[in-house]
């Protein structure tokens, strides 16, 4: 059941602006009473987005951020969540301009916050198989592709959907974000996920329903997977770095150094003695084959223990009920410190 916010709660609703004229202020007006606050980004939009909506929006929850040039959606967001903390928001959601998202699923999507059960949200159109048929085919396979990647990169390994654009994030947990360090374009979506790992965050995922109309996408979808990928490789490869040799140092990481370094040997070793055998046209030795053959099943018997320990590793503790308790135990330390000395 989705828990309606308290009006106590201050919600801010970010909307990156870039060639979406035609819909934004359908967007807009169907925003609901929950949100206190929209943010328009207009990115360096060629049609004038953001002049547009000044002209005919009335609504005064609205303002209007212009971005001087196109700097890509992941920019515009980051702009939009910097207004929308410095006035105080207390969830900001994210919602594109395009029409694709429905904003009467903003109860929906701030709900896991409010209700306490998490610190960011995420929607997810793959959860109703009767509904998934509205989705072009080209973009299921993509994201599903994507999907499993996001899952190693980010170790959320229990959500799905990594390029849904429906966010919500607590304020206290959008500030430990790195600002400077995430995507400016369309990684933006896997980018936070991947601080948000690395904070300790509790991400859900929120069934949604998408809705497509004659948009069009402006990612390439073979172009945007080989260039997700490598993005995502590096990030792996920070976040194993991360957790399990700088911050931390148990069992799992012996298991990822061995399994790793058993694997590479079997492989390298196997394909170096193929080679030389291959050349002389005879065949390998049975020993052979097995020093070949021996480190790589059991270097691949302990990734597989590294990955079971990953997957039961997602963060399950909200982090921003953390974060409230200890600005408190500061400020009231700062106070008995302040507090003037009786003589």
């Amino acid at each position: 059941m989705t828990t309606s916010p308290s009006p106590s709660w201050r919600i801010a609703v970010v909307i990156p602006c870039y060639r979406v004229r035609d819909h934004i202020l359908d967007v807009l007006g169907a925003i609901g009473p929950a949100c206190t606050a929209i943010y328009v980004v207009d990115d360096g939009c060629p049609d004038g987005s953001g002049r547009f909506v000044e002209e005919r929006c009335r609504d005064p929850r609205v303002r209007v951020l212009r971005h001087e040039r196109n700097q890509g959606v992941g920019a515009a967001v980051m702009t939009g969540y910097h207004a929308a903390l410095s006035d105080g928001a207390d969830v900001i959601v994210k919602i594109d301009g395009d029409g694709q998202m429905d904003p009467a699923d903003l109860p929906r999507i701030v709900s896991p916050i409010v209700e306490g059960e998490a610190d960011y949200a995420k929607g997810n159109r793959f959860y109703s198989l009767a509904r998934l048929g509205q989705m072009p085919t080209a973009r299921i396979v993509g994201n599903a592709a994507l999907s499993f990647i996001t899952k190693f990169s980010t170790g959320y390994w229990d959500v799905f959907d990594p390029t849904n654009g429906y966010t919500a994030i607590h304020a206290d947990v959008a500030r430990q974000l790195p600002f400077a360090r995430i995507a400016t374009g369309y990684f933006f979506e896997s980018d936070v996920l991947h601080h948000l790992g690395l904070a300790g965050a509790v991400v859900r995922d929120v069934p949604l329903d998408a809705r497509y109309g004659a948009e069009r996408s402006g990612v390439s979808l073979l172009g945007s997977t080989i260039r997700f990928s490598v993005q995502h490789a590096g990030n792996a490869a920070r976040r194993l770095f991360y957790q399990y040799l700088l911050r931390d140092f148990s069992a799992a990481s012996f298991e990822l150094l061995l399994g790793v370094g058993l694997v590479a040997f079997g492989v390298v070793f196997g394909a170096s003695q193929w080679v030389e055998w291959t050349a002389r046209g005879v065949g390998a030795y049975a020993g052979t084959v097995m020093l070949a053959a021996l480190p790589v099943i059991i270097g691949t018997q302990l990734l597989l223990a590294f990955l079971s320990f990953d997957v039961a590793r997602v963060p399950r503790t909200p982090l921003h009920p953390q974060i409230r308790r200890r600005r408190q135990a500061e400020a009231a330390l700062r106070a008995v410190v302040s507090r003037p000395t009786r003589s």
